[in-house]
């Protein structure tokens, strides 16, 4: 090699690594709310227009998911409310001051900016009209006798949360006995007339769209939730361009314009990236160019089948030796039916928070939850279809001569093949429908769209993943079908009177 290609080879090299070094990747999370996928969308923006490879992990579901995301390492910045951090984050250290919320904050390894502006505290509110009729203007007057029969709908964060209806309901001593419902479709719910009044948030675009009246907290109860951005310490050493650009929303959303981007999103239906584009545009003066993004059906396509498609294989490898076992070792056999029974009785919800107490969040926490929910209509038909085997034949089977091993592979697992197929299509189709939730962990999916568009309300929206679920389920199943002459014996399927 000669000094020239040499020379020009190291400093090829040495570009490389100083086009890494000037690339950090920042990793952007947002609760599964409007408003913080807005500002989450507004983050990554950033980022990438001062030279940072972002990823938005958008929706990931409530508070403590995403807290603890953040404190795993998982992303490494998001938007969060001082009144959140101090009365459920860090509810048990009685924080008063935001020097004393910082400290705590930096033991953890995390910090936050300045209050971007804006205030998005916790209220009720009803109609107007409603509340003119009802004569209600504070929380007050709903612990009046008269109001006792109000119909209250909070959602389940607010029912749950020390600074939600616990704590509400002992300060102003109501009696109601609220019913719980996603956040999205409170609104529906007001306007249907099913509920009465219900929890807010300040900055909700629906308050001046639906005409509602907020109820005055006149004891105090709700602390203030001045919006920040919660990091990690080091963001600002891996990243400093991009930790000195995110200080520049410090002080620039106001109420007014955090609403008016909400209610672009929700009721006009513009996209989040265009909202955060457009609103650095016109306060930061930021030319942002947004990124040319794959097709979404294609993208969230590909996801979904990876999510069902190793969950799947792991649970064959895994529920088919089970099957084995329990046919064998009928007494071991119960214990596994019992195990693998309690397990798809578990909630999905709980098993996905389980599992983010040991994975990261992304596919890995949706992946170990469906390969669970598939052992049993594995387990069970593969136990199933043994067990079903005449009698006769294995007699005959032992006569040939033939060891335990060569009896399992060349007679039963045969035989059984039509029924162990039967439970593996039906764990596939199952799948297809479950792998929705992954959604609420970051793994993308046909689950996006449809959460989406229950946040909007936003029926089409909702359709472009229901659909290419329910097609894609059929799918499966067919393409099964067209397995089965390639795995089960043919005399097994002129029995069944299959050709």
């Amino acid at each position: 090699m000669s000094a020239a290609t040499r020379s020009l080879a190291l400093a090829l090299l040495a570009g490389g690594i100083a086009a890494a070094q000037e690339a950090p990747l920042v990793r952007v999370g947002s609760k599964a709310s409007i408003e913080n996928e807005i500002l989450g969308e507004m983050v990554t923006l950033l980022a990438r227009h001062h030279g940072a490879k972002a990823q938005h992990r958008a929706a990931l579901g409530g508070t403590q998911i995403v807290f603890q995301a953040l404190s795993r390492g998982d992303i490494d910045v998001y938007p969060e409310y001082t009144g959140t951090l101090t009365a459920e984050i860090l509810q048990d250290q009685s924080l008063r001051t935001d020097d004393e919320l910082r400290a705590a904050l930096a033991s953890r390894g995390l910090a936050m900016t300045r209050p971007l502006g804006f205030n998005n505290t916790y209220a009720l509110g009803l109609p107007e009209a409603a509340a003119e009729r009802l004569g209600l203007e504070s929380i007050s007057d709903l612990a009046k006798a008269e109001h006792a029969g109000l119909r209250l709908g909070f959602s389940e964060e607010f029912m749950n949360r020390s600074d939600g209806w616990p704590g509400l309901k002992d300060a102003y001593r109501l009696p109601h006995r609220p019913k719980t419902l996603d956040h999205s479709l409170a609104y529906r719910g007001l306007a249907a007339g099913s509920i009465d009044v219900t929890d807010l948030y300040s900055t909700d675009s629906e308050i001046k769209y639906h005409k509602l009246r907020l109820l005055a907290d006149d004891h105090g109860y709700f602390p203030e939730y001045h919006c920040v951005l919660l990091h990690r310490n080091d963001l600002a050493v891996r990243a400093p361009a991009v930790m000195a650009a995110l200080v520049r929303l410090e002080g620039a959303i106001d109420n007014s314009a955090m609403s008016e981007m909400n209610t672009r999103r929700k009721i006009d239906h513009v996209g989040g990236r265009q909202v955060a584009a457009d609103f650095l545009e016109s306060r930061l003066k930021l030319d942002i160019e947004l990124p040319r993004e794959p097709n979404p059906l294609w993208a969230a396509t590909r996801r979904h089948l990876l999510l069902v498609g190793i969950s799947l294989a792991a649970a064959v490898l895994v529920a088919v030796p089970l099957g084995i076992w329990s046919y064998k070792w009928p007494k071991l056999g119960h214990g596994i039916m019992a195990l693998v029974g309690i397990v798809q009785t578990l909630p999905s919800m709980a098993v996905l928070a389980v599992m983010l107490t040991f994975l990261p969040i992304g596919p890995a926490p949706a992946i170990v939850a469906l390969f669970f929910y598939s052992l049993l209509p594995i387990v069970r038909s593969t136990l199933t279809g043994l067990k079903e085997i005449p009698n006769h034949l294995k007699e005959s089977a032992i006569v040939l001569g033939l060891s335990p091993r060569a009896r399992l592979w060349r007679v039963e697992l045969p035989m059984a093949s039509r029924s162990i197929l039967s439970g593996i299509k039906t764990a596939a189709v199952i799948n297809v429908g479950t792998a929705t939730i992954g959604s609420l962990v970051g793994a993308g999916g046909y689950g996006d769209a449809i959460l989406a568009g229950i946040r909007l309300i936003d029926i089409p929206l909702i359709l472009q993943g229901a659909v290419p679920a329910a097609v894609l389920a059929l799918v499966v199943q067919f393409g099964f079908d067209l397995l089965e002459p390639l795995i089960v014996p043919k005399g097994l399927r002129l029995a069944a009177g299959k050709g």
